[in-house]
């Protein structure tokens, strides 16, 4: 069996096209541009998905979503990076524009979740966490073997604990949110007030060829990789702030192994290694001491497996 995985994202819209193994060979990626509102991101989607499938179009769509969805209604919830996505009924639109498929939906944390525990660094293992830190901070749990949900599929908000009441505004309109320290925007931004303070940024914008306005999170990662010190304590800072968030999570949930993606893939050790020093401070000592920090097997493609294990494995 084929399948076809399409990652909405806040920042890009993936399709692609697996086999019944998850292995892909066949993709399109293109700008969100969300900005446009909910109508032009779903034409693009659709479109993408079309060009992808065969002529007997029969193939089961996976769909990983990135807010929240609630698997019985359909809909999306309120989405903090998408403006105008609230109460979408993502499940209806998609089911005219293909009908009679079979289409699979998930919260991209959920979705990740899924594909590392069936085919990246998950795989073995009954109870884990997978932490995302992209353009939001969400995740996904495998509990005893099973996607946890929770009420209306919003298990896994991790993004949205307070670390601190009057720390900066969040998309989600409150204040000192995980997200609002630990996603690559937030992460980015942090750095930027720092220079523009004048902290000293040892070269980092000269070497890194871009204006105080352009600096990214992948840029801080590539300085940090070569050496400066001003990313690599940024890195640090982001480490700790994320340790916080895992720990919160690993409390409750207790899991054999924590999985985080996206930034904690392109930057390895110099964010893992002090959030495993950071984590020690945070997290219970009994689960802690079981507890193991990775990144996510699947790197760069976890959305298009995730979207794809939707399609294969999703209950």
């Amino acid at each position: 069996m084929n399948v076809i995985g399409i990652d909405i994202g806040g920042t890009k819209l993936a399709a692609a096209f697996a086999d019944a193994s998850g292995r892909i060979f066949q993709k399109s990626v293109r700008p969100t541009n969300s900005n446009r509102g909910p109508d032009a991101v779903l034409r693009d989607v659709i479109n993408m998905a079309r060009r992808l499938s065969k002529k007997e179009g029969t193939e089961p769509i996976g769909v990983s979503f990135g807010g929240p969805y609630d698997v019985e209604t359909g809909r999306v919830g309120d989405v903090p990076n998408m403006p105008g996505w609230k109460d979408l009924p993502l499940r209806e639109a998609l089911s005219s524009a293909f009908p009679g498929r079979k289409i699979v939906i998930d919260n991209d944390a959920n979705a990740a979740a899924l594909a590392e525990w069936k085919l990246g660094a998950g795989r073995g293992f009954q109870n884990i966490v997978y932490l995302t830190m992209g353009t939001g901070i969400g995740a996904g749990a495998i509990v005893n073997g099973r996607l946890l949900r929770g009420q209306s599929n919003a298990a896994g908000e991790i993004g949205h604990i307070c670390l601190v009441p009057d720390g900066p505004v969040c998309g989600c309109g409150k204040r000192g949110c995980l997200e609002a320290f630990c996603s690559g925007p937030a992460a980015a931004r942090r750095a930027r007030d720092k220079l523009a303070l004048g902290m000293a940024d040892d070269g980092l914008l000269q070497n890194a060829g871009i204006d105080l306005n352009a600096l990214k999170m992948e840029h801080l990662v590539i300085e940090a990789q070569n050496g400066n010190r001003f990313a690599l304590a940024h890195l640090e800072e982001t480490a700790m702030y994320m340790a916080w968030g895992v720990a919160s999570l690993a409390n409750v949930l207790s899991p054999e192994i924590a999985l985080l993606g996206t930034v904690a893939v392109a930057a390895g050790d110099l964010l893992l290694k002090p959030l495993r020093e950071h984590l020690k401070r945070f997290v219970f000592p009994a689960i802690g001491e079981q507890l193991r920090i990775e990144p996510a097997g699947l790197g760069e493609l976890v959305g298009d497996h995730a979207a794809a294990a939707l399609a294969l494995y999703a209950d």
